[in-house]
């Protein structure tokens, strides 16, 4: 799952956002310094990630992108179920989307100055940019897509993943809301951050 996914199954506390993204970041490098409510929330993380790149669905759902981007389909459906998880947020929770996203971001910034400084990077302008903002159109999407297209280190042919999301939009929307209550239920089943 991308950023907005793990933010959202954080607790509502600056150590359990900032260990809920640590992840992305070299949260393993870090075991030796943080405090367990952060590392709580980093392994929160990692069984996010496991259970999402595990299951059945998301490896249906990789199907639907063409052979030449299927390597990085991944990539594609955790940025994609960001923008799906913003188009049925009111189904997954009452509060506004710009309530809970100003919440996060300050919880984020509450953080900031002990983050890796590729991390402080990212969160500086997620928090700035209102980097959410983008996931809401396709067009948001594709962009963000082709961006990370471009910062892979060797030639590959991921660039213009919208067009194989455009094509199976119904299909993937159907598998994210087939999803997402599923890993919502494993994470609360889990509790990794209730102790």
């Amino acid at each position: 799952m991308n950023y907005l996914a793990h933010l959202y199954l954080a607790k509502p506390t600056a150590d359990s956002h900032f260990g809920n993204l640590l992840g992305d970041f070299g949260g393993h490098r870090h075991l030796n310094d943080i405090p367990t409510p952060v590392k709580n929330a980093l392994d929160n993380h990692y069984l996010v990630d496991k259970f999402t790149d595990t299951h059945p669905l998301v490896k249906e759902a990789k199907q639907y992108f063409s052979p030449k981007r299927r390597r990085f389909a991944g990539v594609a459906i955790d940025v994609l179920f960001d923008h799906f998880l913003i188009q049925h947020w009111q189904r997954f929770n009452e509060q506004p989307l710009s309530d809970f996203k100003q919440t996060s971001y300050q919880l984020l910034n509450k953080r900031i100055i002990v983050m890796p400084p590729r991390m402080q990077h990212v969160v500086k302008h997620m928090t700035e940019n209102d980097w959410f903002k983008e996931y809401e159109t396709i067009e948001g999407v594709g962009l963000a897509l082709d961006n990370i297209a471009a910062r892979i280190r060797f030639t590959n042919t991921f660039t213009n993943a919208a067009e194989d999301i455009t094509r199976h939009y119904t299909e993937l929307d159907a598998v994210f809301l087939a999803f997402f209550p599923e890993l919502i239920k494993h994470v609360k089943q889990r509790g990794l951050e209730s102790t």
